[in-house]
C-alpha cells in the first residue's frame, strides 16, 4: 500500500476549518513520514514521540481517517489524561469528519459516531465495558501521552485488559520518559549494551527537529537570582543566594522562600514578566501569558499581585472540573493578558496562544518540566517565541539547556550494593506532578521552614543549551534590554541579538568605575550555577591537577595556588565560585601543557 493519493482525499471538505488546536492545511513533513512508514509497515502497535506543539493529533486524526477509510478499522477509541483534552480530541476529530462521544459511560454507542473519547482513569475503572466494546468491532485504540498508563500498575493493567483485543494500537507522547521504572503498555523495550532496556520509538520527532523546521518556537529562559532569608523549624535564621552552591535541604527552602508571595522575588518577577508579554504582544496581539503555581493559596495570591500590576483580572484555573475546562476554553479565545493554574500543565492546559509563562512551583521531575515548557512551544505562524521565566535553581537550568535532548523510558534501575533508590524522591515529586485533583494536601503547613524575606535580580538567559547576560536589577536598563527582545524573531537572530545586548551590557559595565558595581559583573558562561555536589568535585579536581603539576614542576602546591589566584583572580579555592575554579583548573591544564 502507498499514501499516494489517499492520504487526504477522504477527509472532510471543512478540514482543517478554523482549528488551532490539531489540524492543518497539509501534513507537516514528520506527520507525512510517520504516516508513510505506518502504512509501509501496517504495525498492529506504533509509538510516535512528537515534541509538545509538533502536531501529533493531526497525524493520529489523519491515519484514524486513512484506516476507517480503508476498512482496516471499523471504530476509534481515544484514550487521553484529561477531562479537558478528552472533549478537545473530541472537537478536533470532528473537524475531519470523525465523530467521538466524549461523555460515553456506558451502553451501546449512538450510531452517528466513529467511536468515543475517554479518560486513563475512566478506562482503570471499567476495563471490561471497553473491552467488550473492541471485542465486537474492530477498533484502533489511540493513547494520548501514553506514559500516563505507567500513572499507576491499576491503570497499566486496566489498559492490558481493555485494549488487548484491538485490531490496532497507536500510542503517542511528547515526553516518553518517566521518573519510575512501570512498565508501559503496549510499548516496545529494548535492551542496550548497558544491559538497560529503555522504550523504543517507531518515530521520533525531537524538540531540535521541530525548531529546525518552523513547527516549534524557539525558547527563551529568564533566570531570577536573588537574596532569600529564611527561620528553619529549629528557629535559625539563615539567608542564601539563589544560584550558589547549597545542600539540598537548604535549595529546597531558599526556593520555596523565592515563591513566597509575601516576599519581593514573585512581584518583581511577574511584573518582569508582564513587561516581557507587553513587548511580545506588539508582533503578536493575542499572546497570553500562564504562571504555573504550586497550590492554591499561591495560585490566589499571584492572581492578586497581577491584578496589582495589570488592572485586570487574570484567570484563574484551580482544578481539572467541568468549571475549570470552561475557563481554559474561554481564556484560550480570548484576548487576555493572564491565566494562573495549578498543577494543570500535565498536558491539560492547550492554549496555542500562550508565550510567557512564569515556572512558580517546586517541582523538579524532568517530565514535568518538559510538559510546562510544552504548553508555550505550540507554534502558529513562523518566528514567533516563547519565554519562560524561572528561579536560578541548577536542576532547571540543567533542564532548560537541555531541552533538546531526547530521553526514552528507563526500565531497569539496577540498585548497587543495597543503595536506596535514588529515583524515590523524584518519583514522589512526579505522583504529586500529576495529579489532577486540587485537595488541600497541608503540604504548606509542614515545611520545616518559615519564609521572612526575598528580594530578585536578574541572573542570565539560557539560550539553546548557551547562556547570555550579567546580573542586572529589577526595573534596570540592562533588564529591559532582555526583556524587549522582539517576540518575533528566527532561531538564529535570537542567538545573534542575544550576543549583541550582552556585548553591550558588558561594554556598559566597564564605563562604570568599579566601586559602582553591587552586583557580580561577570557574563553568565563564566557563572555556572552548579549544586553542592559539583563544587566539591571542581575543588578536588582543581586540587588533583595542582598535585600533578607540582610533580611536574617542582614547585609547592601553596606556590602554584597562589599564583593561580594571582593570575586567575578570586579568594583561596575554599571560597571560590565554580566559575573562579573553573578559570584555575582550564589555567592550570595550559601551564602542564606548555611542559611537556
Amino acid at each position: 500500500m502507498t499514501t499516494t493519493g489517499t492520504t487526504s482525499h477522504h477527509l472532510s471538505p471543512a478540514f482543517p476549518g478554523r482549528a488551532p488546536w490539531g489540524t492543518a492545511n497539509k501534513l507537516r513533513a514528520w506527520q507525512q513520514g510517520a504516516l508513510d512508514r505506518y502504512i509501509e509497515q501496517q504495525p498492529r502497535d506504533f509509538l510516535a514521540v512528537a515534541t509538545p506543539g509538533a502536531g501529533k493529533t493531526t497525524f493520529a486524526l489523519t491515519l484514524a481517517s486513512w484506516l476507517l477509510h480503508h476498512h482496516v478499522v471499523q471504530q476509534v477509541t481515544v484514550v487521553a489524561p484529561t477531562e479537558h483534552l478528552k472533549k478537545q480530541w473530541a472537537e478536533a476529530a470532528a473537524r475531519i469528519g470523525i465523530k467521538l462521544d466524549p461523555e460515553y459511560s456506558a451502553g451501546p454507542l449512538g450510531r452517528e459516531y466513529h467511536g468515543v473519547a475517554v479518560t486513563y482513569a475512566g478506562v482503570g475503572v471499567r476495563p471490561m465495558l471497553h473491552r467488550n466494546r473492541i471485542e465486537q468491532r474492530k477498533t484502533l485504540v489511540i493513547l494520548d501521552e501514553i506514559h500516563h498508563a505507567g500513572d499507576s500498575k491499576s491503570w497499566g493493567e486496566a489498559c492490558l485488559e481493555a485494549f488487548e483485543p484491538a485490531t490496532r494500537r497507536l500510542a503517542l507522547t511528547g515526553t516518553p520518559f518517566r521518573s519510575d521504572t512501570n512498565p508501559i503498555p503496549f510499548v516496545a523495550y529494548e535492551e542496550g549494551p548497558d544491559g538497560v532496556r529503555r522504550s523504543s520509538a517507531d518515530y521520533t520527532y525531537g524538540y531540535g527537529n521541530a525548531l529546525n523546521d518552523g513547527v516549534v518556537r524557539p525558547v527563551i529562559f529568564l533566570s531570577y537570582s536573588g537574596n532569600m532569608r529564611w527561620r528553619t523549624k529549629a528557629g535559625d535564621e539563615l539567608e542564601a543566594r539563589l544560584g550558589e552552591p547549597m545542600t539540598k535541604d537548604a535549595v529546597s527552602q531558599a526556593w520555596r522562600t523565592a515563591l513566597d508571595p509575601r516576599g519581593d522575588w514573585m512581584p518583581k518577577v511577574l511584573q518582569a514578566a508582564d513587561h516581557r508579554l507587553g513587548e511580545v504582544r506588539k508582533a503578536i496581539p493575542d499572546a497570553g501569558g500562564l504562571v504555573i503555581a504550586a497550590d492554591q493559596d499561591s495560585a490566589r495570591a499571584y492572581a492578586k499581585l497581577l491584578r496589582e500590576i495589570t488592572g485586570t483580572s487574570p484567570t484563574v484555573v484551580l482544578s481539572d472540573d467541568t468549571g475549570a475546562s470552561q475557563r481554559i476554553d474561554d481564556f484560550s479565545a480570548s484576548q487576555d493578558r493572564w491565566m494562573v493554574a495549578v498543577r494543570m500543565v500535565s498536558e491539560g492546559v492547550d492554549v496555542p496562544r500562550l508565550a510567557v509563562g512564569v515556572y512558580a512551583t517546586t517541582i523538579s521531575t524532568p517530565l514535568f518540566f518538559a510538559q510546562a515548557v510544552g504548553r508555550f512551544v505550540r507554534s502558529r505562524r513562523r518566528g514567533e517565541t516563547a519565554s519562560v521565566f524561572l528561579p536560578t535553581i541548577p536542576d532547571l537550568l540543567g533542564f532548560a539547556n537541555e531541552m533538546e535532548t531526547e530521553r526514552d523510558h528507563v526500565l531497569d534501575r539496577p540498585k548497587k550494593g543495597g543503595e536506596e533508590d535514588p529515583y524515590a524522591e523524584e518519583e514522589k515529586l512526579l505522583q504529586e506532578a500529576e495529579k489532577q485533583q486540587d485537595e488541600e494536601t497541608g503540604e504548606q503547613d509542614a515545611l520545616p521552614f518559615e519564609a521572612l524575606e526575598s528580594d530578585a535580580v536578574f541572573d542570565r538567559v539560557l539560550y539553546d543549551g548557551a547562556e547570555f547576560g550579567m546580573q542586572a536589577h529589577p526595573g534596570s536598563e540592562e533588564e529591559q534590554d532582555y526583556l524587549g527582545i522582539p517576540g518575533l524573531l528566527e532561531p538564529d537572530q535570537v542567538q545573534m541579538l542575544l550576543q549583541k545586548r550582552q556585548a553591550r551590557q558588558i561594554a556598559h559595565s566597564r564605563r562604570k568605575p568599579a566601586e559602582e558595581a553591587d552586583l557580580l559583573e561577570l557574563p553568565a558562561e563564566r557563572r555556572p550555577v552548579v549544586t553542592h555536589k559539583e563544587l566539591m568535585e571542581l575543588r578536588k579536581q582543581l586540587n588533583s591537577l595542582v598535585g600533578a603539576y607540582a610533580h611536574q614542576s617542582g614547585k609547592p602546591h601553596g606556590v602554584i595556588h597562589t599564583e593561580l589566584r594571582r593570575v586567575c583572580g578570586g579568594p583561596p579555592s575554599a571560597e571560590a565560585t565554580a566559575g573562579q575554579l573553573g578559570e584555575r583548573i582550564k589555567k592550570v591544564k595550559e601551564w602542564a601543557t606548555r611542559m611537556r
